[in-house]
């Protein structure tokens, strides 16, 4: 069986001991001069030479098989590739790359010392490549430990402070630097009073998880309320143009570069869902982001200052007002006004996380401001890790999608973020199968281009180091289609947030549609969907570039899987497989099901080749999302049935 425990405390995940026999079975030179990373290096094939037999060399290493050598570039991530004459050869600029190098020659196994490998170079794509997290200091009477967090409670906090040990922080950075990741913050975008003091005097608690994660090359970021000079200071005002207040966050910045020298910046949520922000003074976006930019930059920080700014108080009957429009219409004039070291952080889609939305028209509408793209790794909208939802390829997509229609692997932004889906649960995810969606982000982080099915290739070698290809098989079965598997028996055609509010989990189909959120459907006896047209809609398509806005604008041309996020259309539109569209809905909803039947089968079979921790979490989760999904299908299709008056034409009992 494979998968490895640590002392039943934690998982192992991708990083089990086995991982590294490829490397600690062999003779390693170390070429580095001395250096946080480079000590982190040491120890790693130190402790994998002990288990596996090998050892590093010194001196000349003439018998050396893998050379690791680096330059004194510190900063630099990338690093090279190469084997000739028998020998494995990784050159760094810097002890960071030497670190992602090593980590490099772990995923690829006995396949790093195999024949002869030309020269590879290999450089991240995204200077930043970081996480979210949604970790409240003391529980919240409403949110709870970790807003939208679903595997447990948090790594970092615990009775109000920084956890007394930090261990699992540790192994958690060990994890994130082994698929890339470089950066973090490490509390709630939406500020509550404990989590605002960790500006100020709580700052130790801070530099404490900083001094567990620096090793792995990880910078600390830290959430912060706009509202700090009134709460923190007691200053009568937050406006970012009143010289007391920038002086405020002057002081107070050069205080967390006191106790933490290499601090990332600062993550903010403003005028957006009760947060406080510049609104409230008459100022701009750009004003509040660039006093915080102005607070950092001696230091060399970034403020990453969230775009998901738009009306929760809106009025359903307004069918002009759209929720999709706000952060293009709030931000895009404003292109050009941002410091450099002030990154809009977008949300890849207009909306909220569904399970499908269009990219959002602000990312490639703003060249002259740095912009970073969010995703969300926790299951929100996409089974709150109850459910299997391998979203790598959503991901990619979204990664591949260019503003202006060309074919190119370029970066769409200036960074990645995504909202972590870790907590303090043993398998680090709540789901174990949730782990691939963490270990995929990071390495579309660093090369948005790959291939996200050869991703989850290494992801499953890793945790499973040595397994038959069976169980590969298996895992990929389960894996490869489950994001579209959920999408059959969730929202169709691109409609979303059928969800019960508040918690998102489980269907309601007009749970959201008469409510101020600015989230729906729009489903009547005649049809279905949002009528986002130029023509006859809200404008939303003329937010796209050409040839975006052409494509989404009319029924005919645009993609079928966002047809109803695009268009009001009868439910006896015809799709271009021959389908209506309320054939299609109950279709899918009914395949839906069939699927995760298929999958939960899948993983039965599976029992001999996993540990039975493991396999008995996942065994249990399954049994829930065929719960939910039965639930899905039969509500969405009653609702369906009622509102349209038309029947399944293959006569299929619809509860």
């Amino acid at each position: 069986m494979t998968g490895t425990t640590y002392s039943g405390d934690f998982d192992a995940a991708w990083l089990p001991p086995a991982a590294f026999r490829a490397v600690g079975s062999r003779r390693t030179l170390i070429r580095a001069g001395d250096g946080l990373w480079t000590d982190t290096v040491h120890r790693e094939l130190n402790g994998a030479c002990e288990r596996f037999g090998g050892r590093v060399v010194r001196d000349g290493g003439e018998d050396a098989e893998l050379v690791l050598e680096a330059a004194d570039a510190p900063d630099d991530e990338s690093f090279t590739l190469e084997r000739r004459d028998g020998v494995t050869t990784v050159t760094a600029s810097g002890g960071r790359g030497l670190l992602y190098g090593l980590f490099h020659v772990v995923r690829l196994g006995e396949d790093a010392f195999a024949g002869e490998r030309a020269r590879e170079e290999h450089r991240p794509a995204y200077a930043t490549r970081m996480l979210d997290h949604w970790d409240n200091v003391a529980v919240h009477p409403v949110m709870g430990q970790v807003e939208r967090g679903y595997a447990g409670g948090s790594l970092f906090w615990a009775d109000g402070r920084a956890r007394g040990d930090l261990d699992r922080v540790r192994a958690y950075g060990r994890l994130l630097a082994a698929c890339g990741i470089n950066a973090l913050a490490v509390n709630n975008v939406n500020v509550h009073a404990t989590e605002a003091r960790l500006l100020t005097d709580r700052i130790g608690d801070v530099a404490a998880i900083a001094d567990v994660l620096r090793p792995y090359g990880i910078r600390t970021h830290l959430s912060v309320t706009f509202a700090a000079p009134t709460v923190l200071g007691g200053l009568p005002t937050a406006d970012p143009l009143d010289e007391a207040v920038r002086d405020w966050w002057a002081e107070a910045t050069r205080r967390v570069y006191e106790e933490i020298g290499d601090f990332g910046g600062y993550v903010v949520k403003a005028d957006s869902e009760g947060q406080p922000g510049p609104f409230a003074y008459g100022r701009s976006h750009a004003d509040g982001a660039n006093m915080l930019a102005a607070a950092l930059e001696p230091y060399g920080g970034t403020v990453h200052w969230r775009a998901f700014v738009y009306d929760h108080h809106q009025d359903w009957r307004d069918r002009t007002t759209d929720r999709a429009r706000a952060a293009y219409d709030h931000f895009t004039p404003l292109d050009g006004a941002f410091a450099p070291n002030a990154v809009l952080q977008v949300k890849h889609g207009p909306m909220d996380f569904q399970v499908r939305e269009p990219v959002s028209p602000l990312i490639g509408a703003m060249p002259d401001t740095r912009l970073a793209v969010e995703l969300q790794i926790t299951q929100e909208y996409t089974g709150q890790q109850r459910h299997v939802c391998w979203l790598g390829p959503m991901w990619s997509e979204v990664l591949r999608f260019r503003p202006d229609g060309e074919v190119s692997t370029g970066r769409l932004a200036d960074g990645l973020v995504a909202v972590s889906n870790a907590g303090d649960d043993p398998f680090w995810t709540g789901h174990p199968l949730a782990q691939a969606n963490l270990y995929t982000f990071g390495r579309l982080a660093w090369d948005p281009a790959a291939d996200p099915r050869a991703v989850l290739d290494e992801w499953i070698a890793l945790t499973h180091p040595g397994a038959p290809e069976r169980l590969a098989e298996g895992l990929h079965a389960v894996l490869d289609g489950s994001w579209a598997t959920y999408e059959k028996y969730t929202a169709p055609l691109g409609v979303g947030f059928m969800v019960q509010p508040g918690h998102h989990y489980g269907p309601s189909v007009d749970g959201y549609e008469y409510s101020p959120w600015g989230t729906y459907h729009f489903a009547d006896r005649d049809g279905v969907g949002v009528d986002r047209s130029t023509a006859t809609g809200t404008g939303y398509t003329g937010q796209y570039a050409t040839p975006w806005a052409e494509v989404y604008e009319f029924p005919d041309t645009c993609p079928e899987e966002l047809l109803l996020f695009f268009h009001h259309v009868p439910y006896g539109h015809v799709l271009a497989g021959g389908k209506t569209v309320i054939q299609h809905i109950y279709d899918t909803h009914f395949e839906g099901v069939e699927e995760a039947e298929e999958a939960r089968r899948v993983w039965a079979g599976l029992a001999d080749l996993v540990e039975p921790a493991r396999h008995a979490r996942v065994a249990e989760r399954f049994e829930e999302q065929l719960r939910s999904a039965r639930e899905w299908r039969d509500q969405i299709n009653s609702y369906f049935l009622r509102k349209s008056g038309v029947p399944d034409e293959r006569g299929r009992t619809i509860h």
